[in-house]
């Protein structure tokens, strides 16, 4: 298997965690509101579940734009740049992009640690805080891996976001343009 290969297969997994994390943060929010207007009972700790699930989410999906770059950028400079200044630019902007990862890690660990320590936890069902906070770790080093893995990519020449980018421009598989 290639290293594309590879990534890609890991990218899938990656976003399946994101997708299944707002899965559940959508249903609870749901079922707890239903609770609360029909039966006048919400979900206990609906909302500190999903605020703090809503960051896991957040960081799972920023390691998927770590790799794929789908973010905002403007690219009106890169445009006119030649290809070898281009990828040069591209590379430290993605290592850019790498050190902010690592520092957003770092102190999110940090703040895991201390509701580790501190013994945090939800308001209702007095849940521990730092297995929520954990999975925000877990995505901001998921994040890590994703960009060095672009950085490489784009650093290297094999690859740039070109593919990502005029997604909406692609022809689908069997669609005809009518002209008319």
């Amino acid at each position: 298997m290639s290293f594309f290969a590879a990534i890609e297969r890991a990218m899938l997994i990656v976003e399946r965690i994101a997708a299944v994390m707002l899965g559940v943060i959508t249903l609870l929010i749901v079922v707890s509101a239903i609770g609360r207007y029909l039966v006048a009972v919400p979900v206990p700790d609906a909302f500190d579940v999903s605020r703090l699930l809503i960051g896991a989410a957040i960081m799972w999906g920023f390691a998927s734009v770590g790799y794929r770059g789908s973010h905002i950028k403007v690219d009106l400079f890169a445009e006119i740049l030649s290809p070898r200044v281009r990828r040069i630019t591209d590379s430290l902007a993605w290592a850019v992009l790498l050190g902010f990862a690592i520092l957003l890690a770092w102190k999110m660990n940090d703040r895991m640690l201390s509701a580790l320590k501190s013994g945090e936890a939800t308001f209702d069902l007095r849940l521990p805080a730092w297995p929520f906070l954990a999975l925000i770790v877990a995505g901001a080093a998921v994040s890590i891996v994703t960009i060095a893995a672009r950085l490489l990519i784009v650093a290297t020449g094999r690859g740039g976001l070109e593919g990502f980018e005029p997604i909406d421009m692609q022809p689908e598989a069997g669609r005809r343009d009518v002209q008319g």
